[in-house]
């Protein structure tokens, strides 16, 4: 369920109060108050079998004796008697509930949802701290201050903080259009309200305060969904709390669970800060900023002390200090004093008047290498602060890029800021404070463009052996095996495509003195345990072994070794290989770990011996494509040595993209793998190769995709069909098809764009070219015919639907090249998507088709849709049933 009946929830127009009291201090009594003060303007209504009156509110004795139906019941009442007042709420006809009642029992809160199932009533909580509605006045909580009206909405956990909240923003004039306390989430949860805020008109930016996460599959499309429309952001507490954790790889111990939800919140397009104040400092950035065309900042400062900390501030937090142009140094030249520094920060001097504020800072916004603009002012007694502040106000005007300011100082320079302030330019107290505005920005930008890259396909074709690496599993599953060997290891990643090095084992010394020499020499000696992780920590490795002797010898020692320090390890032999001999490759980790929320995680980053100990490390979750492998890549600080160094080549970038692609392929179609590690992976100009690696696999439960929090594409879709002689592929859209559908548009006749668009469009643009290209395959499909043509691949029709979130409806489209129409190809698009929203319980498909478009009125009657007017916006209406029973979406009667 998702934001089935949350309008009701959200903006209702009565109001009941189970529980409502006249006891002081009590719930009952303080939820009634609050939604009678608020200034709701709805009908009020309250239930208490000891009252008649309260505050001159009717009240009745049982739910059933209510005057009217109510839009939203508010349940105050001890837990054992929830469930039986759901079940009476619902019969009556009540859609929504907010349960303030805490300490609920699982068994309470399991009987609660179950009278709710069948009315498909909605509730919020138990035991939080309510609901707020500014706009309509309402006041469904027991907060102690209310919420002033606004466009932001806040989304809670913690009941503490939302009445801690509500007194900051309070007192700061902070308003709200939905101020929504989540309490238990048993029913509502963050998935759904973020669905309805994300096409919720009163809302331009979703706040959110975090603890945990639940349903992630379903928290994540929802999430990227609102990501895509309005800026979400989020505090997730917890950050350093995950503790220790044992395990058997090196990709276990360093995927913490907070790191994973930081690589959630980025592939969601979210932006995550760290404490509440800067929550709200971020949303006022936001407000007022332009989008930004670049991330280079030039600081204009009338001290060097100030413009010196915002640099520090700056390039610390990964920002980019603009290079100015020439035209623009002469230009400063122009207007400053000659002892100025020609450099950025601009230091204009202290005793700058208003006047050179505003030359400079004009100067500085007509150089196309600067995408920002940092204004910084020390109070002196020579000018004052409010003349200042005006002059770059008047500067400000018009301008194309963004401006921040930092007036420093206390009380004295509150009027100066008010000026800026009434210009629209963010004002901040400090040169920190300045700076971590304007990342803020940054990052909300670098989180908006990666929902939009498009990927480049994977180079080079592999042929993946799925079959034999089920077959390496299974074997070790039926032996009881936990740990693959490490041969069997690499034997599952040369199954994707992984190069590996040479491996062999043998079951005693001499084997191991046969193997080596059928090898050649140099090669490594590594013990093979099932009982040992981490085989360096034993004395489990010997490199460059040159000889038969120099073989025999080690393979003595570490048997011995072991045995002294760990005399109950089972000890099934050694591994033999090849030493690689890659002279400057650079080591690397590349790995993958289960996270109990969010399912498998991909870890990369710098490899060896001492990787814990280095912490360097990104994490994405899955599916990659090179896009996001590549970001994925440049997260951490071995990017840099990647790209080469001291007369070093650049490593081959692609080729480790590559590998971080085929992991992720992996763990979709293994769902037996739990972790695995490559360490070291070598990387230089000539590519990869893995050296060591180690898989922890467990019988699975569910197939490998379905672990995932985000679908990932759905390949067992593909089909290849007979088509006027020529074999076609219909499957679904991938985001690699971005450079082919571009292609495709340009193909349309700007009559079909009409058709398909309802007006007249020139080109596509990035935006909707990812949008098109880059679907959630959970909520949405869009099924392409693809041939391969002279030039490459290319796309002949689609056929998209888009489900609401509760899968009842489904909007649909579809559009072939024109110079192939009426040819079949819409029906053969048109019959795969049927068949797919069928399979998936879809209820119904609906569209709009302009009246002339005869083609699809046609299409659309040959398959089954009815087919009416739609007088309000001039368009022909397209519906089909695809499952008994369903109708209209439920709504208010009106």
């Amino acid at each position: 369920m998702s934001v089935r009946n949350l309008e009701y929830l959200m903006q209702p127009r009565s109001v009941v109060v189970v529980g409502a009291s006249a006891r002081p201090h009590s719930v009952g009594a303080t939820v009634l108050a609050n939604v009678l003060q608020a200034g709701f303007t709805g009908q009020v209504m309250a239930v208490n079998p000891k009252y008649t009156e309260l505050s001159g509110c009717p009240v009745v004795h049982r739910v059933r004796q209510l005057p009217a139906v109510p839009d939203l019941a508010v349940i105050c009442t001890p837990p054992h008697t929830v469930a039986q007042l759901v079940s009476e709420l619902g019969h009556l006809g009540c859609r929504a509930a907010v349960v303030i009642t805490g300490g609920m029992s699982a068994a309470h809160k399991a009987a609660m949802l179950a009278a709710a199932k069948p009315h498909l009533l909605r509730i919020l909580g138990p035991n939080g701290v309510g609901l707020l509605v500014p706009g309509i006045g309402l006041n469904a909580s027991f907060a102690h201050v209310p919420a002033l009206p606004g466009k932001l909405a806040f989304v809670s956990q913690s009941g503490a903080l939302v009445t801690g909240v509500l007194d900051w923003a309070h007192s700061r004039g902070i308003g709200f259009s939905r101020f929504i306390s989540l309490g238990d989430s048993s029913d509502v949860d963050f998935g759904d309200v973020l669905d309805y805020l994300a096409a919720d008109r009163d809302t331009q930016a979703i706040l959110m305060y975090m603890e945990d996460a639940r349903a992630a599959r379903k928290f994540m499309s929802a999430a990227r969904a609102a990501a895509r429309s309005k800026p979400v952001l989020v505090v997730k507490a917890g950050r350093f709390a995950e503790g220790a954790k044992a395990a058997n790889s090196h990709t276990g111990a360093l995927a913490g669970s907070d790191a994973v939800y930081d690589a959630a919140f980025r592939r969601a397009g979210m932006l995550r800060v760290l404490t509440t104040e800067e929550l709200f400092d971020a949303v006022e950035t936001l407000s007022s900023a332009r989008p930004l065309s670049g991330e280079r900042l030039a600081i204009l400062t009338n001290g060097g002390g100030p413009g010196v900390l915002a640099t520090d501030a700056l390039i610390g937090s990964g920002g980019a200090l603009a290079t100015l142009s020439q035209a623009t140094l002469s230009r400063l030249d122009a207007v400053l004093p000659a002892s100025w520094v020609r450099a950025n920060p601009v230091d204009i001097i202290g005793d700058a008047p208003g006047g050179r504020y505003s030359e400079a800072l004009s100067a500085l916004l007509q150089d196309g290498g600067v995408d920002a603009v940092l204004v910084m002012h020390a109070p002196t007694a020579i000018v004052p602060a409010v003349e200042v502040a005006q002059a770059v106000a008047d500067a400000a005007r018009g301008a194309e890029r963004n401006i921040l300011a930092c007036w420093l100082g206390g009380d004295r320079m509150v009027a100066a800021r008010q000026v800026l302030d009434q210009a629209g330019i963010a004002t901040y107290a400090t040169p920190e404070d300045a700076v971590n505005g304007f990342m803020q920005m940054v990052n909300y930008r670098r989180a908006q463009q990666a929902l939009l890259e498009v990927p480049a396909a994977c180079s080079g074709e592999c042929r993946i052996d799925r079959m034999r690496a089920r077959t390496v599993i299974e074997d070790a599953l039926l032996r009881g095996a936990s740990m693959l060997s490490e041969p069997e290891a690499k034997e599952v990643l040369a199954c994707y495509g992984v190069p590996v090095v040479e491996t062999a084992i043998a079951d005693r010394v001499e084997a191991a003195v046969m193997l080596a020499d059928r090898m050649g020499y140099p090669v490594a000696l590594k013990i093979l345990s099932p009982d040992i992780s981490h085989k360096s920590d034993v004395g489990g490795v010997v490199l460059d072994l040159g000889t038969a002797a120099e073989v025999r010898a080690a393979a003595l020692a570490m048997r011995s070794r072991l045995h002294a320090m760990l005399p109950d390890a089972h000890v099934r032999g050694f591994t033999v290989q090849a030493m690689a001999r890659r002279p400057g490759a650079v080591e690397l980790i590349a790995g993958a770990s289960a996270d109990p929320v969010f399912g498998p995680v991909i870890l990369f980053g710098q490899g060896g011996i001492a990787v814990e100990t280095i912490g360097d490390r990104a994490l994405a979750l899955p599916p990659l494509n090179l896009a996001l492998a590549r970001d994925l890549i440049g997260r951490t600080r071995v990017a840099r040595l990647l790209a080469g160094y001291r007369g070093r080549p650049a490593v081959d970038v692609d080729s480790v993209a590559t590998v971080l692609v085929r992991l992720s392929a992996l763990l979709a179609d293994l769902p037996e793998v739990l972790e695995l590690d490559i360490n070291p992976l070598l990387a230089d100009e000539h590519g990869v190769l893995a050296l060591d690696a180690r898989m922890r696999v467990a019988p699975a439960a569910t197939r490998g995709a379905q672990r995932f929090a985000i679908r990932p594409y759905p390949e067992e879709l593909e089909e290849a069909v007979q088509w006027e002689g020529a074999t076609l592929v219909l499957r679904p859209i991938r985001p690699e098809d971005a450079p082919q559908h571009a292609a495709f548009f340009a193909a349309l006749s700007p009559e079909d764009v009409r058709f398909r668009m309802f007006s007249a469009m020139h080109g596509v643009s990035p935006a909707q070219l990812a949008r098109w290209t880059q679907i959630d395959y959970d909520r949405e499909m869009a099924f392409i015919a693809t041939r391969q043509g002279a030039a490459g691949p290319e796309t002949l029709g689609v056929a998209r639907a888009v489900a609401d979130p509760d899968n009842e409806s489904a909007e649909f489209a579809v559009v072939v090249r024109s110079d192939l129409k009426g040819r079949g190809l819409g029906t053969m698009l048109m019959n795969k998507l049927l068949g797919y929203c069928r399979a998936r319980g879809t209820q119904q498909l609906a569209g709009e088709a302009l009246p002339d478009n005869e083609r699809m009125l046609q299409l659309a009657r040959k398959l089954g849709f009815s087919v009416a007017a739609a007088p309000p916006h001039g368009t022909v209406a397209l519906r089909l049933v695809l499952a008994e029973g369903a109708g209209e979406p439920d709504g208010r009667a009106e």
